[in-house]
């Protein structure tokens, strides 16, 4: 477990907060309209091929979650308000929270726009014990933006992650050092990070269904069950995650991706959301003064598996430099296409870039045929015109597509 430096050369064990709005995107729409409070609230893709991307806690009860489909929640709950969202909005509230957060502690690690870890470690002396400081975190959240947040105090990262969980809505749980292995013991094996749903249901099959049982089990018993995983788990499962907050985190990746509003086989629609994803990517990297190396080509076939789940393909190519602009993005995701183009039709389409670095004066060698200064000049008038009109107002290529919400950090939006 991680310490800190303390007084006299004493060593002090790591206090760390995981803040977590509630229902975030439904929470700020039932703020701004009060005729929704108290009414459930879905706010997601609208269309028939839609997901959901966050539910108000009055719409929990009939079986709404994050990422099904819109179609499924409306089954479920006819009544419900269904709401396509405001992601400009969210981001405004978004960047209220990281202000307030950043009054507790300087050391704030975005996971999301609606939660953060916060190292707090060397804010005891100042605001008081970490139950204290959660308190005043709450209540400035409640001051500043109107809405709650649930807040868990733990020693590791992943302590702070499950009690904040375990505390919604609008609650607050600190977990002490020497009550952690009494915390995690009972709690399913699910809740720890790296056990999706695969490796969860392996370690069931093998008996192992709580943390305890998981950081008790025969080393041969979980090599069996999970392979080379088992090491890593065995020590979340006993409390021990060195992982440190960083609040300089720099984004790994930047991605767009959206779902067609009926399937797609025809070349010229997937390529025209191929173009018009990798230039929203691309203006995302010249925001933050970022290039990529890697372009990453998504691709969801129209089949369904069962349970809501669609085939998911992923392609990528590296490029001989790292770039910003949105015309190379999309022609490497282009040869993609053409190499890996499936045979069933295509239901959703996304392009990522990856392999992030910072931008220099160097102009990049795989654009030698190209004016440089005019190559900037456009995209620079581009950025220009969607900062003044909004999205869609101008791009190389169009395409319908039903958008979903980001509920993950993207830079430069």
């Amino acid at each position: 477990m991680r310490a800190g430096p303390g007084p006299c050369g004493s060593r002090r064990v790591a206090v760390i907060l995981h803040a977590d709005m509630d229902a975030f995107y439904a929470s700020v729409e039932q703020r701004d309209r009060p005729e929704l409070r108290g009414r459930p609230v879905v706010v997601g893709g609208t269309s028939a091929r839609g997901v959901v991307t966050a539910a108000s806690y009055e719409a929990r009860p009939f079986g709404i979650r994050s990422a099904m489909p819109t179609a499924e929640a409306r089954a479920r709950c006819p009544h419900a308000v269904f709401l396509p969202g405001d992601m400009a909005k969210y981001r405004r509230v978004a960047g209220e929270l990281r202000r307030v957060f950043a009054t507790v502690s300087p050391a704030v690690e975005p996971l999301s726009l609606d939660e953060a870890f916060i190292d707090v470690t060397g804010s005891t002396r100042l605001l008081g014990p970490p139950l204290a400081i959660g308190r005043l975190l709450k209540a400035r959240v409640r001051a500043a933006t109107g809405l709650a947040v649930s807040v868990g105090i733990g020693p590791t990262k992943m302590v702070a992650k499950i009690a904040s969980d375990l505390s919604k809505p609008d609650g607050l749980l600190e977990v002490p050092p020497d009550a952690v292995a009494a915390f995690l013991r009972p709690l399913p094996v699910g809740r720890l990070w790296g056990v999706g749903p695969v490796t969860r249901a392996a370690l069931e099959r093998a008996g192992v269904a709580t943390i305890g049982a998981l950081a008790d089990a025969a080393p041969a018993t979980l090599a069996a069950a999970v392979g080379p995983a088992a090491e890593p788990l065995v020590r979340l499962a006993r409390g021990e995650d060195p992982r440190a907050v960083a609040p300089d985190r720099d984004a790994r990746s930047y991605g767009e991706e959206g779902t067609f509003e009926a399937d797609v086989r025809d070349d010229t629609r997937v390529r025209a959301a191929i173009i018009a994803h990798a230039e929203a990517v691309a203006r995302r990297l010249r925001h933050d003064g970022v290039r990529a190396r890697v372009v990453v080509l998504k691709l969801k076939l129209a089949v369904r598996l069962g349970g809501g789940r669609f085939p998911l393909l992923t392609r990528r190519t590296t490029l001989p430099e790292p770039t910003d602009d949105g015309h190379a993005l999309a022609a490497a995701a282009l040869r993609l296409w053409t190499r890996h183009r499936p045979a069933r039709p295509v239901r959703l389409v996304g392009v990522a870039a990856a392999g992030i670095a910072a931008a220099d004066a160097t102009q990049l060698a795989l654009f030698a045929a190209d004016d440089p200064r005019r190559r900037a000049a456009l995209n620079a008038a581009l950025d220009r015109i969607v900062a003044r009109f909004g999205r869609g107002s101008i791009a190389r290529g169009h395409v319908r597509v039903a958008k979903g919400l980001a509920t993950r950090l993207e830079r430069g939006e």
